[in-house]
């Protein structure tokens, strides 16, 4: 029996990397068009078909990853016009976007009657991870589905956790997030007050790194306050503050208080409002450091100049 036939809508700057390890792993696989032809004509290179509409991707799929900006995107290439369900046929539809978890329980209800299988797989870690087949996966789906899943997602994955039913996925991914938004949000409210107290990042990142607040998103983050990296991690302010949203009205539905969450996602508003929002998530360290008069660039005056 040969392998599935895999579909990838949304090859941005995640899906490019993980639509290249699945072709690469020899899946005959078909990605939809996208306004930037770029990554499209590469994974064409590589032996990909494209799709003009998801429909017709659908009619030329068994298994479909989708790894677009949000729960509207989701539904959009799904129950829209032209869109998956449009098909007809059975499917099985992997959501790898940051998505809300009440949203997809209820599209998996949905498209059961169908016979359209969705389970959620979001992502952790970095489009670098992505080319190098090293992402965190967490997966939310019944057993078999999962089953059928994993060797797909096994081509760009370095860990695949299950996290129980369908929408767990994304309930993980949303704390996960919430966990990193906030560090970044630490780390930018904490180099301001050291910059003020005349304590350079240099001198901060000295003590932190290889101690125990030493993390790999800190490394990353850090990459862009000390060397000006913009590549180190590509993940939008605009994104964050998606996710950060999606956390509070996660929050909401569950009745729980969550004031910290309140204040991180503030910190993104704050930055996405004042006309940030295609900035990365690291850059929120100087946006921060700006509001208070402060620079944490050595050629704007200096480390810690006020």
């Amino acid at each position: 029996m040969g392998k599935e036939r895999i579909g990838f809508i949304g090859v941005g700057l995640m899906g490019h990397g993980m639509a290249a390890n699945i072709v690469g792993k020899g899946y005959p696989l078909t990605v939809l068009g996208h306004r930037n032809r770029e990554p499209v004509e590469d994974l064409k290179q590589r032996g990909a078909a494209e799709a003009g509409s998801a429909r017709e991707l659908a009619e030329a799929c068994d298994i479909v990853l989708l790894c677009v900006t949000g729960s509207p995107q989701v539904e959009a290439v799904i129950n829209g016009p032209d869109g998956l369900a449009s098909a007809g046929k059975p499917l099985l539809i992997i959501d790898c976007s940051t998505s809300e978890p009440a949203v997809t329980t209820r599209l998996a209800a949905e498209l059961e009657p169908k016979g359209i299988t969705l389970i959620d797989a979001p992502l952790s870690r970095t489009p670098k991870d992505a080319w190098e087949g090293t992402l965190d996966v967490m997966v939310g789906g019944g057993s078999d589905a999962v089953a059928r899943a994993r060797p797909v997602l096994d081509c760009f994955a370095g860990r695949v956790i299950e996290t129980g039913p369908t929408g767990t996925g994304h309930t993980m991914k949303l704390l996960n997030n919430f966990l990193s938004m906030g560090y970044a949000a630490l780390y930018s409210e904490a180099l301001t007050l050291g910059a003020k107290a005349g304590l350079t990042p240099t001198v901060f990142d000295s003590v932190i790194r290889g101690g125990r607040m030493d993390c790999g998103f800190y490394q990353t983050f850090f990459k862009y306050v000390l060397e000006r990296d913009r590549n180190a991690h590509r993940f939008t302010l605009r994104n964050a503050l998606k996710d950060m949203t999606y956390m509070s009205s996660f929050a909401n539905a569950a009745g729980v208080a969550n004031p910290l969450g309140a204040a991180v996602r503030n910190s993104y508003a704050l930055a996405v409002t004042g006309g940030h929002g295609d900035d990365y998530v690291p850059m929120l360290s100087d946006i921060t450091a700006g509001l208070n008069g402060i620079s944490l660039v050595p050629e704007a005056g200096g480390e810690g100049s006020s």
